[in-house]
């Protein structure tokens, strides 16, 4: 335990604190919160719990849990997540920004700026698209930073992009981002040990075995561990630097006509790589950035869980490289194959 906790210290973005609270007179003394943190914030105390209150069965009962390191917190609430009787909370104490004497990046130039409100009004007009496509920008270690707001909080990947869709401008550095396993594929941090061996996987029962998890993780993309210094995401029409990949929340038909798009002058069918697994941070941002072709995500457990991502929503990660033939094609898709799809045009009349 000593050894792993050095690792998670290490692992652990600094300077914003967590306290965290367990209401002993409710806690069961189950363990989840001890088997599900992924950097090994608590430990299971020795001894029988609440034996005052339950002293037919205190032989029985397991101790109690202890918060023993809150300084590793992530505050990713996993713990309270899993908590069967809703015992736990974690509270942000606040911290400061890592960035703060840190060389701003000059501002985009204007024909960069209205070029991007373009694209991003062309794919609402036409797709009929709720939100706004989102911006994103993964800042390699060293570089200037674009003047985006750091929030107090910690936020997962998949919050700050559902954020942005609906019009928030966010820059999250590795001591803001509040999921272990979405950090770590970005290169923000090293992956926590429970994450790297797929055991944390099995306790959620999202995979049958060990070796089926550490497939998993073999398998996914992921950036060296702080290449990255933070992740930028903003409405595409208020890109406040250049994007590497724009990601759109939208329906499943919306999403077959940017497939459309795209293939338009080629007729060129797509090869995407989808598992269910490590969406926001994998499947929309990481395998477009990577491999400079567009791919489409379903979602996964934790975007599914935290954010307000809708169950009749999926996703698309497109290069910033390949928008131009994609608004290119949608406009002459959106001259007569998209109006009259929408028109149920070969729908037989109704008697």
């Amino acid at each position: 335990m000593i050894d792993q906790r050095a690792s998670s210290a290490e692992q652990t973005p600094q300077t914003v604190a967590y306290r965290i609270e367990i209401d002993h007179a409710a806690c069961t003394g189950c363990g989840l919160c001890v088997a599900f943190c992924p950097v090994d914030v608590f430990e299971q105390a020795p001894g029988a719990l609440n034996a005052d209150q339950h002293p037919c069965c205190a032989a029985e009962r397991p101790g109690i849990p202890l918060v023993a390191a809150p300084e590793l917190c992530w505050g990713c609430e996993t713990c309270a997540g899993q908590c069967p009787a809703q015992a736990i909370r974690v509270i942000n104490e606040g911290g400061c920004d890592p960035f703060a004497a840190r060389s701003v990046a000059l501002p985009l130039p204007a024909q960069k700026v209205e070029l991007y409100r373009e694209w991003s009004a062309t794919l609402r007009r036409v797709l009929g698209l709720r939100w706004s496509p989102v911006a994103i920008s993964l800042i390699p270690a060293g570089d200037p930073l674009p003047a985006v707001p750091v929030p107090s909080e910690r936020l997962r990947y998949c919050q700050s992009l559902m954020a942005a869709r609906r019009g928030r401008c966010i820059m999250l550095p590795a001591n803001r981002h509040a999921c272990p396993d979405g950090t770590s594929i970005l290169g923000l941090t090293e992956m926590p040990a429970k994450l790297a061996s797929g055991e944390l996987y099995l306790l959620f029962h999202k995979l049958d075995s060990i070796e089926a998890a550490q497939r998993m993780v073999h398998e996914r993309p992921h950036l060296e561990p702080r290449s990255i210094d933070a992740t930028v995401v903003t409405p595409l029409e208020q890109a406040a630097t250049e994007p590497q990949v724009i990601a759109v929340i939208a329906q499943p038909e919306q999403i077959m006509w940017l497939c459309m798009s795209a293939s338009y002058y080629t007729g060129h069918r797509f090869d995407f790589h989808a598992s269910g697994y490590n969406a926001q941070c994998v499947e929309t941002t990481l395998i477009p950035y990577l491999s400079g072709e567009l791919n489409i995500s379903f979602g996964c457990y934790g975007c599914r869980a935290s954010s307000d991502v809708g169950d009749e929503l999926m996703f698309m990660g497109i290069p910033t490289d390949l928008m131009p033939t994609i608004i290119k094609g949608l406009r002459e898709l959106d001259k007569k194959a998209i109006p009259q799809s929408r028109n149920k045009i070969y729908l037989p009349p109704l008697a």
